[in-house]
């Protein structure tokens, strides 16, 4: 018997036989061609081939998945169709005098390369997408066949180097009782699909599982990110038992649904869900969101083809502000640079992109761009309760002369006829900067809300995605935490209020942490809102005052951890 560790990325545990699923490798030569027109038509072929079975999958996707997961199939039928990508094979294949196949190829892996190397992590992980539409159109043009999942009719936990989206939409989970991958992410389209199949899943576990083989047993915790080869029974029956538990657990969060999000003495907060499009929000409705904390615009812009004009933006945002109120609609103004990149924009070279050119200054540069999108914003602010997030604030004077350029917006509108709602104005806390004048910004913000993801790397100076400089990732530090109450005392101070929106948000063990210091808001992605609700309700609110004090006066992660673990153990009891 033997463990290995992963990443836990859906929840739940099986037990069954392995089926390991090899894809077949594509070994794409570059040959010499006379007849490049032929060429051009075997790649018109394919991609209008690779298109019909895109579409095939999305509407199977639809019936078991839901509008929501399907619209994944969009965005591979988008990269499909990028006018960029076909042009530049097309170029490659003239310029070359070369098979359409190893031109395609060549293309692909440049498009995936540039996703790959992004920080991201969401977008990072975009390169599977690309992956997967490259293979569907490579296995067509070389003849080969794709292996069809959904034939599978026996009881098996499929282990993967990775699973693409199109693959993971073909599980039937009666038969397929989990998988595990060598690569990926929790944000991985497989691992989300994962969680709405409801299918124990572990992701990114190495290569440790390339020695395993067909047909033998293994078990998997999703919850918690292990592997065990060849379980004995007092195993399978200790794990039985935790499964048990599990649903026990499952059941009574979605007593929380329908729930305000208050503690076991009355004290309330609120929990929203963040998005990307407004094909997220059925996420938002199924699990009982009490508004959107984050609406990450920036993702109108990386899907479309050129800048999105303001009518584009405007049907976007009121798309959302509509289904949303009253409750409040939070849209993050265009965060760009650094690792998010635009197919029809480049940015300047630099020597750390990250600490450069990007979010609010380029929009301050380029104004344009910002006044486009505030038109939009404030158009649609009619039709909802909007609040304006500004990212990557770093100064009193950059808040200035943003909010001046929105006055400057809202009079121009208001003579022109057009109909405002009222809306909040507020700024990203994600710069230590921010965070020593949280003060000072709160006599001319509405709210402040905590990106804890770039305030931790910025913190310590380390990059999140550096496996050399990981163990700076540090979430339980004394020094955020300390950061987080300033800000929120600092919003309190003058009525205002603050939110997390970053990964901090979802980890129960912080929750009781965050009510304890007065949190007005938690932000997260909408599968984690019932089990933060649930431990939420568990919580006395003076007695997690007495916590936060504890936790201040510790000096290291470790011993914050592990104090936090304790308290959600006894309090969840």
């Amino acid at each position: 018997m033997e463990k290995l560790n992963g990443i836990a990325a859906s929840e739940g545990i099986a037990v069954a036989k392995i089926y390991k699923l090899e894809k077949e490798k594509l070994n794409v030569k570059k040959l010499r061609v006379t007849d490049y027109k032929r060429e051009i038509k075997k790649l018109n072929d394919a991609l209008s081939k690779a298109e019909n079975q895109i579409n095939n999958l999305k509407i199977k996707a639809l019936k078991k998945l839901g509008e929501e997961k399907a619209s994944i199939f969009d965005a591979h039928l988008e990269i499909l169709k990028d006018p960029e990508l076909k042009d530049k094979v097309l170029q490659k294949i003239r310029d070359e005098k070369i098979n359409c196949s190893y031109a395609f190829e060549f293309i692909i892996n440049q498009f995936k390369e540039i996703f790959q190397n992004m920080d991201d992590s969401y977008m990072k992980e975009r390169a599977s997408d690309i992956g997967d539409v490259g293979y569907r159109v490579l296995s067509i043009l070389e003849g080969k066949k794709i292996k069809d999942l959904s034939l599978i009719n026996k009881e098996v936990i499929i282990l993967a180097n990775d699973l693409s989206p199109s693959e993971t939409s073909q599980l039937d989970a009666k038969f397929v009782k989990g998988f595990v991958t060598e690569i990926g992410g929790k944000t991985s389209h497989s691992a989300i699909m994962a969680r709405t199949l409801e299918i124990p899943a572990i992701v990114g576990i190495g290569n440790k599982i390339s020695k395993l083989k067909d047909e033998q047993e293994i078990l998997i915790d999703g919850t918690a990110g292990i592997l065990i080869i060849s379980p004995d029974q007092k195993t399978k029956d200790f794990y039985n038992n935790k499964k048990t538990q599990e649903l026990i657990t499952k059941k009574e969060e979605q007593t929380f649904k329908a729930k305000e999000s208050k503690t076991k003495d009355n004290w309330k907060t609120k929990i929203a869900a963040n998005i990307g499009s407004p094909d997220d929000l059925e996420g938002y409705h199924n699990f009982g969101a009490e508004g959107i904390g984050l609406f990450r615009s920036e993702f109108l812009y990386m899907e479309a083809q050129n800048w999105p004009t303001e009518e584009e933006q405007f049907n976007a945002y009121k798309k959302v502000l509509e289904s949303i109120k009253p409750n409040l609609t939070v849209i993050r103004t265009l965060d760009i640079g650094g690792d998010k990149t635009l197919k029809y924009y480049q940015f300047p070279k630099e020597m750390n992109p990250f600490l450069g050119y990007r979010a609010i200054r380029v929009q301050l540069d380029q104004k344009e761009l910002l006044v486009t999108q505030i038109r939009a914003l404030l158009r649609a602010s009619y039709y909802g309760n909007l609040a304006i997030n500004i990212p990557m604030i770093a100064t009193i004077d950059e808040f200035k002369k943003v909010k001046e350029i929105i006055i400057d917006v809202e009079k121009k509108l208001l003579k022109e006829g057009k109909k405002i709602g009222k809306y909040q104005l507020g700024i990203m806390v994600e710069i230590p900067s921010t965070v020593i004048l949280a003060e000072k910004f709160a006599k001319y913000v509405d709210f402040f809300s905590i990106g804890t993801n770039d305030l931790i790397q910025y913190t310590f100076a380390a990059d999140r995605m550096s496996k050399s400089v990981s163990y700076l990732y540090q979430p339980f530090n004394p020094a955020i935490l300390e950061s987080i109450k300033k800000v929120i005392d600092s919003s309190h101070k003058y009525n205002k209020w603050t939110a997390i929106c970053g990964e901090m948000a979802n980890e129960e063990k912080l929750a009781p942490l965050f009510v304890g210091m007065g949190l007005d808001e938690f932000s997260m992605s909408s599968t984690s809102i019932l089990k933060i609700r649930r431990v939420i309700a568990k919580v006395d609110k003076k007695n997690a005052e007495k916590l936060v004090e504890k936790v201040l006066n510790l000096e290291t992660s470790d011993q914050v951890e592990n104090l936090l673990t304790n308290y959600l153990k006894n309090i969840l009891i």
